[in-house]
């Protein structure tokens, strides 16, 4: 029995060992326990374009809410979870390695929010693997920080029909200049209410542009969120978003101590 017991052991570890040869994890993404790498492929050129909205076809067209088109070297990899454990929970360890990495999102959804999960896997990624049922999938696409703020991360979770569950992660380092690139509303205030905070290291001293109109953008959300405000230049973006017809009473002044903008969700 003790033979037997000890035989099942070593069979259960070599499972979750077997990756697919000359495989290797992504240097900015930790492995996932116990996850094994069933597909790998790293490509010197190709174009990606990454959804930043939901996907979906209508009239034989592809549609996207929005998009990330770039060309560079690309390696992709596919990992299966282990049996015990669920695609969500992979899909939040990931999400919060990145974002403390300093990486800046992009788009994140879950659910039938990301539209259809045949088009993400087959259309956007080229892998049947990760098709399944689209409230069981996730997706986030990130910008890597510096040094490497010219590539994107994108990690895509799915449970499939036969419980099954897969984290897809593939790094597009770009041949050229990716410019700026701003988080969509939806995913910023998603991310405030997942994390009670959320610091922006990227927005400039001075409010105004771009950056100025996804912050009303993201408020107007959702009319009840009150946040703080922080960070060495929090004053003027508070004067800035009240300019904007924000009301005052949604944003109070925190410490005026750091980089970047830091928001802290006020329930």
């Amino acid at each position: 029995m003790r033979f037997l017991f000890l035989l099942g052991l070593a069979l259960s570890g070599a499972v979750f060992a077997a990756d697919v040869p000359d495989s290797h994890d992504l240097t900015v993404l930790p492995r996932y326990p116990r996850a094994n790498i069933v597909d790998f492929s790293s490509n010197a050129s190709v174009e990606r374009v990454y959804p930043r909205g939901a996907i979906s076809r209508i009239s034989g067209r592809l549609r996207m809410e929005g998009e990330v088109r770039a060309v560079g070297q690309l390696t992709s990899l596919t990992y299966q979870l282990p049996d015990e454990d669920s695609s969500a929970d992979a899909f939040a360890a990931a999400r919060k390695g990145l974002l403390e990495a300093d990486a800046t999102p992009l788009f994140w959804c879950e659910g039938r929010d990301c539209g259809s999960s045949s088009l993400l896997a087959n259309t956007v990624f080229g892998s049947s693997m990760l098709y399944g049922p689209d409230d069981q999938q996730a997706y986030l696409l990130v910008r890597l920080a510096a040094p490497q703020q010219d590539s994107l991360l994108a990690v895509y979770t799915i449970t499939r029909g036969n419980r099954r569950a897969y984290l897809h992660a593939e790094q597009l380092d770009a041949g050229a200049p990716l410019g700026e690139l701003l988080p969509s509303p939806a995913t910023l205030l998603r991310l405030l209410k997942a994390n009670g905070e959320l610091t922006l290291s990227h927005v400039p001293a001075q409010p105004g542009g771009a950056w100025l109109d996804l912050l009303v953008r993201t408020l107007r959300l959702d009319t009840g969120v009150r946040v703080e405000l922080a960070g060495s230049h929090a004053a003027d973006w508070r004067g800035a978003l009240v300019g904007q017809n924000v009301r005052e009473a949604r944003l109070e002044l925190g410490s005026s101590e750091g980089g970047g903008l830091h928001l802290t969700w006020l329930r």
